[in-house]
């Protein structure tokens, strides 16, 4: 089956540079506060890339936000 929500985590990867930039972190920063490598979380906010729950909730958890901030367009 074809994943028709490209658009969807496109929009959650600009939420979240949106928050971390906010939070004047770093690429890295954030990578290592949410457990996850700085090319993960470059590949989450620049290109749509899937990503799982749990990762949204540690990168929420990183940036004190709840995680249905990230999906508010």
């Amino acid at each position: 089956m074809k994943s028709n929500h490209n658009e969807t985590r496109k929009q959650i990867g600009v939420n979240i540079a949106r928050y971390r930039k906010e939070q004047n972190l770093s690429q890295a920063q954030l990578a290592k506060q949410s457990h996850i490598t700085r090319q993960h979380l470059s590949h989450i906010e620049n290109s749509g890339y899937a990503v799982s729950l749990d990762v949204i909730f540690s990168i929420a958890k990183a940036l004190c936000i709840p995680a249905a901030n990230l999906f508010k367009f």
